[in-house]
């Protein structure tokens, strides 16, 4: 059944794939592990973008078929998946890349997961990111990018973070396209995620280090 809800999702079929979830939460399956193969899913419709196979309106259908997907789980969640409990994440993709499906999936994962997420959409330049540790004071960090070009836009909006006095107190991870220790350490990241629930997992972690 989760490698079904996964190729429905990645297969743009609505009907099927919102069935598949309404099954399985009647039979009592665990509701992250129903995001996890959703997001697995939208894992291959990044893919097939990237590939050419998909354009930009099978991306927005795919994103509305998760937002369903998501409106039957939250419920189901501990508290609804209202309770923001786990902090505040600031999340974004680097300027000079468009890229948001991968972004749009942690984003989605943290929400559910309990975090206040602030998404600050795509080609974020690099002061938008200063400005909203100040104004938030988020102790996490999310930059997204998928282009090679966008190891460098990480490196820069690192680097202004730190001049911004703000780096000893934020965490920084990093996502997307083929990120290596070697990019990790480059850009100056604490460390890199290679999916969302390796997001979420680093935001818990560094949540409970005060």
């Amino acid at each position: 059944m989760a490698k079904d809800l996964s190729k429905a999702l990645a297969d743009l079929k609505e009907d099927e794939a919102v069935a598949i979830v309404k099954e399985k939460l009647n039979a009592g399956a665990d509701p992250m592990g129903i995001l996890n193969d959703a997001g697995k899913g939208m894992e291959t419709v990044g893919a097939r973008f990237s590939k050419g196979e998909y354009f930009i309106p099978d991306l927005v259908y795919s994103g509305e078929i998760l937002k369903k997907i998501n409106e039957l789980v939250k419920p189901k969640l501990t508290g609804g998946g209202a309770a923001k409990t786990g902090g505040k994440v600031i999340i974004g993709t680097v300027a000079g890349d468009i890229h948001d499906i991968g972004k749009d999936i942690v984003v989605f994962m943290l929400d559910v997961s309990g975090f206040e997420v602030y998404d600050l959409g795509v080609d974020v330049p690099v002061q938008k990111f200063v400005d909203k540790i100040k104004e938030t004071g988020a102790p996490t960090v999310g930059l997204s990018g998928f282009l090679t070009l966008a190891y460098d836009s990480m490196k820069q909006t690192i680097d202004a973070i730190k001049s911004a006095g703000l780096r000893e107190k934020t965490k920084i991870m990093i996502g997307g396209g083929q990120i290596t220790p070697e990019i990790v350490k480059y850009t100056g990241a604490d460390a890199s995620g290679k999916d969302a629930i390796e997001g979420v997992a680093l935001a818990r972690k560094w949540a409970s280090v005060k």
